[in-house]
């Protein structure tokens, strides 16, 4: 038997992605100031979008607006990986900080892709026939 999930800060989803945005903002912080305003400001908004976009989506308590959010939140870790893998190809972060993030961001997609098919599924069970 699951326990009730009684807030978005039980989402183990969202732990872990409030742990990626702390991981960025760790790295972004060794990048050259001339990017300060570039890759650096984009990088970190991009992550930060992600577990704002389940919190703000867990707040509508309509799935439909949920699902929405939280398709929101997957585009922005998308967005996230990329922005990395240009900060990698730039040569502003080395394989090993490269390959720790992308291990978090894999993570956080997997369980964001499981939730997002559990609320597609729990749309689809309150659908009249």
């Amino acid at each position: 038997m699951s326990e009730k999930l009684n807030s978005y800060k039980d989402l183990i989803v969202w732990q872990k992605s409030v742990a990626l945005v702390t991981s960025i903002y760790g790295l972004t912080k060794t990048f050259p100031l001339e990017e300060k305003f570039g890759i650096v400001s984009q990088l970190n908004r991009a992550s930060v979008s992600i577990p704002s976009n389940i919190a703000e989506g867990w707040g509508r308590e309509s799935s439909k607006n949920y699902l929405q959010f939280l398709r929101i939140s997957r585009g922005s870790l998308m967005e996230t990986e990329t922005l990395l893998e240009i900060s990698k190809n730039l040569g502003l972060i080395n394989s090993s900080d490269f390959s720790n993030i992308s291990t978090q961001i894999q993570e956080v997609s997997k369980i964001l892709q499981g939730l997002i098919k559990s609320v597609q599924q729990k749309i689809k069970l309150t659908q009249p026939v």
